[in-house]
């Protein structure tokens, strides 16, 4: 299953900085089709330190990770939405992704440029959040006008629509995105081909720089300022040293570690962005694994048993039987999955059961 984050945030930010980082992580494409093909985006793993210790149980010959895209979207300006800075490109570009990775600046570092002159994040939220906004009301209130000739024919669809839109204008309308409204699986499909940037889901990237004036290290009142936009929004948000990363990117792990060690800096949190988008993307793994293969699948949380097997192949889903089930921890404590079903911790489930994230599972079907 193909999933894309966009990383926006204004000009000088480290959005390069950190996609080159991150393409660097890069897995080859061949094992997943949907992957595009360009140098805008880089298909990366997600980190999962189970599937080593799976492979090791299996004798497997190849690991083979869950991924996401992550998309480099040129850095946004003030009135791109109206087109400036070729604006309606970017956006255009954003809005073909999943989620939005927005990464904001917060260290101040004189070498560094800022676009407007001053470094104040959340400003720099503002100002992009604005655009977002203002690029999809401009989209509601053509869908609007348009919904309105099918409404008036009784369709109960475009009634629909026409009320989930009209919840979501208001709002807009206040500067707010539109994911902040509680809409419910059926109002969230009615809506779905509008492809509203802002009802995707968003992750915000804090950009330090190890050895630099990081507001969160030092009582700075704009960390204040940005922890509070934060909270009032509900909003999710992880740390990243962009520049870091992008310097040892060429380095052995156990190299990295020894350099981090040296000038006591912390993880870049490049893995913790990557497994955070996976979350809030609302994903989890299960695994399959042999002598052949070791490998991580990606399904949405709360999938069935045939819901899973369909990432693996169609017949999996439309043909299943059954599955054989079990957890990782119980894999791991018994040592094989011999073991596991002589020790009675292989179960067998039918089509209603829920898959757990660390499932490892084989599918039977007609």
């Amino acid at each position: 299953m193909s999933l894309s984050v966009g990383i926006v945030g204004l000009p000088n930010v480290g959005k390069s900085t950190l996609f080159n980082a991150l393409t660097k992580k890069s897995v080859p494409a061949e094992n997943y089709p949907f992957c595009t093909i360009d140098p805008s985006v880089g298909i990366v793993p997600v980190p999962d330190g189970r599937l080593k210790t799976l492979s090791d149980i299996s004798g497997s010959s190849e690991i083979i990770p869950a991924v996401i895209e992550f998309t480099d979207i040129a850095g946004l300006v003030k009135g791109a939405s109206d087109g400036e800075g070729l604006g309606n490109k970017f956006l255009a570009n954003i809005r073909e992704t999943d989620m939005i990775a927005q990464m904001v600046r917060i260290f101040e570092d004189d070498d560094i440029h800022h676009v407007s002159g001053v470094i104040d994040p959340k400003a720099d939220i503002e100002v992009i959040n604005l655009e977002l906004v203002m690029a999809d009301m401009e989209t509601v209130s053509k869908r609007l006008h348009s919904v309105g000739r099918e409404v008036r024919s009784g369709d109960k669809k475009a009634i629909l629509e026409e009320s989930v839109l009209n919840k979501i204008f208001p709002v807009l309308e206040a500067g707010n995105l539109a994911n902040s409204i509680d809409l419910n699986k059926e109002e969230l499909n009615v809506v779905k081909g509008l492809n509203l940037l802002t009802l995707k889901p968003f992750l915000y990237v804090c950009n330090k720089k190890n050895g630099a004036h990081n507001f969160d290290e030092t009582n700075d009142e704009r960390w204040t300022e940005l922890v509070e936009f934060f909270e009032n929004n509900n909003a999710q948000y992880v740390f990243v040293d962009a520049g870091m990363e992008h310097e040892l990117m060429d380095l052995s792990p156990e190299e990295k570690n020894e350099f981090r060690r040296e000038y006591g800096a912390q993880d870049s949190g490049v893995d913790a962005l990557i497994r955070a988008c996976y979350v809030r993307l609302g994903l989890m793994s299960f695994f399959t694994t042999g002598e052949k293969e070791t490998r991580a699948w990606t399904v949405p949380i709360g999938s069935t048993g045939p819901d899973a097997g369909a990432a693996i192949h169609t017949d999996f889903r439309d043909k299943y039987i059954r599955a054989h089930v079990v957890t990782f921890d119980d894999l791991v404590e018994c040592g094989s999955l011999k073991q596991a079903r002589d020790e009675g911790k292989l179960r067998t489930e039918g089509r209603e059961y829920i898959v757990k994230d660390g499932d490892v599972i084989e599918f039977l079907h007609s």
